[in-house]
């Protein structure tokens, strides 16, 4: 469960001023929303963590302190924002990682963009190329549990994806003989690995990643949600999406269709929170934005109050 700082919780009251619902002094009704904002803080099952390769140029050491002073929890890792390949780190490096991201009082929540800047593909027709990535996929796995996360988020569309003339059905099947392997591997190591829709051609809705899951059938493998991604399935809302996933789901990313941060676009956060509480996630909830024209510090730093705000408003 997680605790809010007293400064993100200001920072939520900033946002409600911005919103319009605070003003003409705290005695009006709308008063009511800064109680519940404040409230709140001991009522929300889930964590806050914040992408590392947002803050482009940035050493780990100051992301991390960046991270935490701006109210998350964890710290969700890009292995290529450390390294060419996992492989490349030693014992070490991965106690440095984690004792760097530790250090400044944060949790690795997991790993994401697992294959993406390397040369590793999937679902190519070549089956030694498949067996490579898949085996690369494990290396993953044990980096993630050595660093001390909990979860594996396999987007990376361009490297995961069926490709010169290998069909989607030829794909899939393939996708699952790896994603089994990666499942054992990750029940081995104590962490998750989640299968994450995009939207694209391949695994593209909630639905889909459910299938996998079910035809996987291994409890270290699962799927996640990504908000910016539900928001292109025209069938039925994030919050619907989000309800559909559970009990499946075991990780969340919070963005806006616009790359932004949550509330910083048209998408509504307000039912997306509240299908997150009445289904009692307890995970962690992932920023992971796209668009850094605004500053990635400002960016984090809405984000979080506007999670917050929107909390708020779905009690």
């Amino acid at each position: 469960m997680v605790r809010f700082s007293w400064p993100s919780v200001l920072l939520c009251v900033l946002s409600c001023s911005r919103l319009g619902v605070l003003g003409g002094g705290l005695l009006r009704p709308s008063a009511i929303l800064l109680y519940k904002v404040v409230m709140m803080s001991e009522t929300v099952p889930w964590r806050y963590a914040a992408c590392n390769e947002m803050f482009e140029g940035w050493s780990l050491e100051k992301t991390a302190n960046c991270v935490a002073e701006l109210g998350y929890q964890g710290l969700e890792l890009a292995p290529f924002t450390l390294c060419e390949q996992v492989t490349d780190l030693l014992a070490e490096d991965r106690k440095t990682i984690r004792q760097t991201v530790e250090g400044a009082g944060l949790e690795v929540a997991g790993l994401h963009w697992l294959l993406a800047n390397t040369p590793f593909r999937l679902n190519p027709p070549d089956p030694e190329e498949r067996k490579k990535a898949a085996a690369y996929l494990l290396d993953l796995v044990d980096f993630c549990a050595d660093v001390g996360g909990k979860i594996l988020v396999f987007g990376s569309p361009a490297q995961r994806d069926p490709v010169d003339g290998f069909s989607l059905e030829e794909g899939w099947a393939a996708m699952v003989k790896a994603m089994r392997a990666c499942g054992e591997r990750a029940s081995e190591r104590g962490v998750t690995f989640c299968i994450e829709p995009l939207g694209t051609a391949f695994v593209s809705w909630v639905d889909d990643a459910i299938r996998m899951v079910q035809e996987v059938d291994c409890p270290g493998f699962q799927m996640m949600v990504d908000c910016k991604a539900m928001a292109k399935d025209e069938r039925w809302s994030v919050g619907d999406q989000i309800r559909h996933a559970n009990p499946w789901f075991k990780h969340v990313h919070v963005n806006d269709p616009n790359r932004l941060g949550p509330g910083m676009g048209e998408l509504d956060f307000v039912p997306i929170m509240a299908a997150l509480k009445e289904v009692e996630f307890g995970g962690w909830v992932s920023l992971e934005a796209f668009e850094f024209s605004l500053g990635t510090e400002r960016i984090a730093r809405e984000s979080m109050a506007n999670l917050q705000a929107a909390i708020a408003r779905s009690m």
